[in-house]
């Protein structure tokens, strides 16, 4: 008995070991980075053209230094990257390109 408990903790902690080696977050974290997206970035860009990119984590982070020092105010910095490498990260699928009512392209 006593090796069922410690085989299902170490298959516990491999599967966070897992989880957090692949980048997964939590739902909290990225709610907090939607809200800060909708707080700090949305003032000045539309959502559109946040996503509309697919950036790697590093170039995410200096996104975020350029609108830092801009004066864009991050009160959740951290959540904003994790949601925008979550959601916006260069392993994503590009958008589909906007579409006019005849069905050309924008």
């Amino acid at each position: 008995m006593m090796r069922i408990g410690m085989g299902l903790l170490a298959f516990g902690l491999l599967i966070a070991a897992i989880a957090a080696g692949q980048g997964m977050i939590d739902r909290a974290t990225l709610e907090l980075g939607t809200k800060e997206e909708a707080r700090s970035c949305v003032a000045c860009h539309s959502l559109r053209l946040i996503h509309s990119q697919r950036l790697a984590r590093a170039a995410w982070v200096k996104e975020l230094d350029k609108m830092a020092g801009w004066g864009a105010a991050m009160k959740d910095r951290d959540a904003l990257l994790e949601y925008l490498v979550a959601n916006y990260g260069n392993d994503k699928p590009l958008p589909a390109p906007d579409m006019t009512g005849n069905g050309t392209q924008k």
